[in-house]
């Protein structure tokens, strides 16, 4: 995991978790905060972030001999949209690497407003994941349909830079079916239905439901176990305040 951060945040909690963490340490500034208000019956929010640091990732620490080692041994890179405020150049230098060594590039689409910047990298992404309100403001700066089905289609068709991929588009829709397109056709995968009264929080459903995604993805399971694993873990952190993870798990 890349990104700078301030002093102030400690690794440790990542550490236990198994996760490699190569922080880029910029001392003048603050870590990354996020606010979030969330309605009494968890399913109105607004969330506001503010990046602070994270927006003065170097080029020059990806480079360096300890970090580019973790990419060089790294066949997955899976990039949030933000760093498409500060630096689309380190995408696509990543995506180049991908490219040329055959691994796979994942991009979320993360937020409506990044839609615009996304011209730049999207020739680099096998696996463009992201949900209806991402994907039609992407659609609106692209030109095209209003139609949710024909937009997927239009962005797994867009020019690609590894031809030895065929790419993936995965979008996300609340309560409605996930949609998948791939090799040539969508599918739809129902979510799983809670009552209103079961939902704790919002807020951290698609990052879970892409965890949980990779999580199978990173182990070569099927397309179909991947997106169903996606599901799972969205619909587990729907019923937690933030993205709580507990002990252990049960369908």
């Amino acid at each position: 995991f890349f990104t700078c951060r301030s002093t102030e945040l400690s690794s440790g909690i990542n550490a236990e978790y198994g996760v490699r963490t190569e922080y880029m340490v910029d001392t003048t500034s603050t870590t990354g905060v996020c606010a979030v208000l969330v309605s009494p019956d968890g399913v109105d929010r607004s969330l506001v972030t503010r990046l602070d640091a994270a927006n003065n990732y170097q080029h020059t620490h990806l480079v360096s001999a300890r970090v580019w080692s973790a990419v060089e041994e790294s066949r997955i890179f899976y990039v949030s949209g933000f760093m498409l405020n500060y630096s689309s150049e380190i995408m696509a230098f990543i995506g180049e690497h991908a490219v040329e060594n055959n691994k796979c590039f994942v991009m979320n689409l993360s937020a409506p407003y990044l839609s615009s910047l996304f011209k730049r990298v999207l020739p680099y992404c096998d696996i463009i994941i992201g949900n209806n309100d991402e994907a039609m403001t992407l659609a609106e700066n692209f030109g095209f349909s209003s139609d949710l089905y024909e937009v997927i289609e239009k962005l797994a068709r867009l020019p690609k830079k590894n031809s030895r991929r065929k790419r993936i588009v995965i979008i996300t829709q609340q309560e409605y079916p996930v949609l998948v397109y791939h090799d040539g056709e969508i599918k739809e995968y129902p979510v799983i239905s809670i009552a209103p009264e079961d939902i704790a929080d919002t807020n951290g459903a698609g990052d879970a439901f892409v965890g949980g995604f990779l999580a199978s993805f990173a182990r070569d399971r099927s397309l179909h176990e991947c997106v169903q694993n996606g599901i799972n873990a969205a619909h587990m952190i729907l019923k937690v305040p933030g993205c709580t993870l507990p002990e252990r798990h049960e369908k």
